[in-house]
């Protein structure tokens, strides 16, 4: 059991002492968006528009591939985007620019993976405000921030917000923290100007919800990144795959949609890696997500493949996109 994400999923006596607690987080995380709207606790806004996109759950729900897709629409539209995250774990101090050669450990994993893919500026800081002024003092040019992760950040004014869900696992228990995995009420979503399911089907899109898949068949190799391969160059051979992202199932039958069958190792999301955890001694290949791939690839062998994917996402939620941008 990956603790406490599978415990998350359903309801039982253990979670009689926290559900008091879950209670208490859910009113001070009300009165503090309470706060915020009535203006006595300040938001800042920025000189360009800025897109949101976060989850009300804790743990990974596909942002990363979302805000790659929002950069490459912005691109295509003649926008010149730019991000800000936190940074999982990293960027404890000030402002911090990431580059695809950043240390994961100082600047989180998924922002070295936005700076890897993205081909845009870069920023991580825990005041999301300081980051995303560092940002365009150091790029004047940006005239869109998108901010990778910052729903509950209320004091980065907002422009447009997009709230992704984990269409598998949804909403869990239905709990907040800690007995459960949301951050905020279900109904937060009804405040969210855009919703996208991970994983949904084409019935999921209406009105402000939009379906959003994975998609993608080829590897590149960790200690060679220009030698790629497709899935059948795997087919046969002993596999072991890995994976530390908010839901390593969906990983896990991502390959075996590509015929790739192994022995599957779930760890936590934003696991940090070391040797150890990949001494597989039978294995032909190991295979990982990306973002995986971003910390594995200082103790790198050639047996290492990570997959590459891209978001499928339903157009309609460009079009809501642009329809905000231009009142802006």
């Amino acid at each position: 059991m990956r603790f406490p994400e599978e415990l998350w999923q359903r309801t039982g006596a253990a979670h009689a002492l926290l559900i008091p607690l879950s209670w208490l987080y859910g009113l001070i995380a009300g009165l503090r968006r309470a706060l915020y709207r009535a203006g006595i606790f300040r938001s800042h806004a920025l000189p360009v528009p800025v897109l949101i996109v976060g989850n009300i759950t804790v743990g990974g729900s596909g942002k990363t591939p979302l805000v790659l897709w929002l950069v490459e629409f912005l691109r295509g539209q003649g926008w010149r985007p730019g991000i800000v995250s936190r940074g999982y774990r990293g960027a404890e101090g000030g402002p911090l620019p990431v580059t695809p050669e950043s240390d994961p450990a100082k600047a989180g994993d998924e922002p070295v993976l936005l700076a890897r893919r993205a081909g845009c500026p870069v920023w991580v800081g825990r005041d999301r405000v300081a980051a995303a002024r560092a940002l365009l003092e150091a790029g004047p040019d940006c005239d869109v921030v998108l901010c990778d992760d910052g729903l509950q950040h209320y004091r980065l004014r907002r422009d447009m917000e997009i709230a992704v869900v984990d269409a598998e696992r949804r909403f869990g228990n239905g709990h907040l923290l800690p007995a459960g995995p949301l951050r905020e009420p279900v109904s937060r979503l009804d405040k969210a100007d855009a919703v996208v399911w991970n994983g949904g089907d084409a019935g999921t899109a209406s009105g402000r919800n939009f379906a959003m898949r994975l998609v993608g068949d080829t590897f590149w190799n960790l200690l060679n990144p220009e030698a790629t391969a497709g899935p059948g160059a795997f087919r046969g051979l002993r596999i072991h795959a890995v994976s530390g992202i908010g839901n390593p199932r969906r990983y896990f039958a991502h390959l075996r949609e590509l015929g790739l069958e192994g022995v599957a190792h779930a760890y936590p999301d934003h696991h940090p890696y070391r040797t150890q955890d990949l001494d597989f001694p039978d294995a032909e290949a190991v295979l990982m997500t990306e973002k995986d791939a971003v910390k594995c690839a200082a103790f790198a062998n050639e047996r290492m493949w990570a997959l590459a994917v891209e978001a499928e996402v339903d157009p309609g939620l460009g079009d809501a996109v642009l329809r905000i941008l231009r009142r802006t």
